[in-house]
């Protein structure tokens, strides 16, 4: 069979264990690793059913990768293996945002543990232009999020709250408002949008107070994947329109 590519999903709960292990490798007969391969040969991530092959994600695949992600740390006084641009770039992010990385891989192993993201599908938003995952949090945490923001009795709610306390209903980024453009077919329509990012905030409860509402656009932009992230809050893009275009990604 064809060696199946790991991708970034994979590399961050692997990177994790590395820098939990002081950023050394682990042998295949570690009990940590014997459960992270466990753990990927589990994941949705890849087509068909590579788990079938017993070679991916193995006990010696897992250490030789965390072999990889060892060498490429910028204090390891090596020769660095072969790992791939990807490894590298895994690395060169938890280097740069430890606290945010480990964070990410905790939400992520706690997503899969609670079951929710082994049964939800893809989502046409979690991809970026080029047809992969840039995002720091990976795929699964990207669809995640995208999944419940389409939850109805969520939108419903946080609409029914605004309205209540007399607001209009109109994008908090841009201030767009779908009936005022649209007249009777806009009336009380407008997106939700989470403000805290799963790789963040970890799995948890909704709060209302822990959406905004935004239009078709503001959302997507809020979502698109951008110099390495998947993610900007709302505030973050109200500043980037009121600063200029490409200042708060």
């Amino acid at each position: 069979m064809v060696r199946t590519p790991w991708n970034r999903d994979e590399l961050l709960l692997a990177c994790a264990l590395v820098a939990e292990n002081d950023w050394k490798e682990l042998r295949q007969g570690d009990i940590r690793v014997l459960e992270l391969s466990d753990l990927l040969r589990t994941l949705p991530l890849h087509p068909g059913d590579p788990s079938a092959d017993p070679r991916f994600r193995s006990p010696d695949s897992v250490s030789r990768k965390t072999t990889d992600i060892a060498t490429v740390h910028p204090d390891y006084p090596g020769t660095p293996t072969k790992g791939g641009s990807l490894t590298r770039a895994v690395v060169a992010d938890f280097v740069e945002r430890p606290g945010e990385m480990a964070a990410a891989a905790n939400a992520l192993r706690e997503g899969i543990a609670s079951g929710e993201l082994l049964h939800i599908p893809a989502q046409a938003e979690e991809l970026g232009d080029d047809g992969k995952t840039t995002a720091r949090e990976g795929q699964l945490l990207a669809r995640w999020a995208l999944h419940r923001e389409r939850d109805r009795g969520l939108r419903t709610r946080k609409i029914r709250q605004v309205q209540k306390l007399g607001l209009p209903l109109r994008c908090e980024v841009c201030a767009f408002d779908f009936g005022v453009s649209y007249g009777q077919l806009g009336a009380g329509y407008v997106e939700v949008h989470h403000i805290t990012p799963l790789h963040a905030s970890g799995p948890r409860w909704t709060a209302l107070e822990d959406l905004a509402l935004l239009c078709a656009n503001c959302h997507r932009m809020c979502h698109r994947s951008y110099q390495g992230r998947s993610w900007r809050t709302p505030a973050e893009l109200r500043d980037m329109l009121q600063g200029g275009a490409g200042t708060a990604v």
